[in-house]
């Protein structure tokens, strides 16, 4: 565990370049692979380095990159705007802030504005993908889940997951990806050191989706919920960053209009207000 934390920058370049096809790049007549993707030797001729130097980098007996180099790595990786980030913060180029109880607290306009969405489900996510604050429609929404407060671990460990996201595999890779992006964007935030380690621990799907080191932010998305009141529900996801609350994000999902989905999310609306 000490090695994994002290060589994080080795460990997400090693799993990068073995996403890399090398005929992508143009790379052909290249012979047998034992493993796949690129050869460090390969990625340092991309990157304008020596392989020595990579080599070490990689390794983790070079402590200073500069930011040339990490960009021309990320390159030679084909990283996107994501891995990008995480990549220079990793090197130590980003390091990120202390925590902040901010990023924890739910602004009263914020409150506000989730009651401005009656016709979709709307919550408040912390960087460790505590639910902070929801709309009566995200409430019933989730509430299969018994109060359950954290979406990561509803989504590994709570037995209801599986039923209520029909496409569960893909919520939980995106989930896990953009918590990754998070701890390095945030690396001294405890509530998410104490996630990925106890995850880590409870859960095996968790850690095999840990261990390939992607990253990506939660964007647009299509999301497919079995409700155990009203059944299928479709939704489109739009999330929006909390410029106030760094880290924080606002997710609202929307039926499409006239729909058998928007009909459903009608009537959990009216459910919630009659309790």
């Amino acid at each position: 565990m000490s090695d994994a934390r002290s060589n994080a920058l080795g460990h997400f370049l090693r799993a990068s370049r073995a996403r890399v096809d090398p005929t992508d790049i143009g790379m052909t007549g290249t012979g047998s692979r034992r493993v796949a993707g690129l050869r460090r030797e390969e990625v340092a001729v991309l990157a304008g380095v020596s392989a020595d130097y990579y080599a070490r980098l990689e390794q983790g007996r070079e402590r200073n990159p500069s930011a040339q180099v990490i960009g021309a790595v990320g390159r030679a990786l084909r990283l996107d705007a994501d891995a990008r980030g995480h990549l220079y913060r990793l090197a130590g180029l980003d390091p990120g802030t202390a925590p902040d109880d901010s990023r924890y607290r739910v602004h009263p306009s914020l409150l506000q504005l989730l009651d401005a969405f009656p016709s979709a489900a709307a919550y408040v996510l912390s960087p460790a993908f505590d639910v902070l604050a929801t709309n009566p429609v995200a409430a019933a929404l989730l509430s299969p889940f018994d109060g359950g407060r954290n979406m990561v671990r509803i989504l590994l460990h709570h037995p209801q997951a599986r039923t209520v996201f029909v496409e569960w595999l893909t919520v939980v890779q995106a989930s896990v990806h953009a918590l990754r992006l998070n701890a390095g964007l945030y690396p001294r935030d405890p509530e998410i050191g104490a996630l990925v380690e106890e995850m880590r621990e409870t859960s095996a799907e968790f850690r095999n989706l840990w261990t390939d080191q992607t990253v990506g932010g939660l964007t647009r998305a299509f999301k497919v919920f079995v409700h155990p009141e009203v059944g299928r529900i479709e939704l489109t996801y739009q999330t929006f960053d909390v410029r106030d609350a760094p880290g924080q994000q606002l997710l609202v999902g929307t039926p499409e209009p006239g729909s058998r989905s928007a009909q459903a999310i009608a009537f959990l609306a009216s459910m919630t207000e009659r309790v």
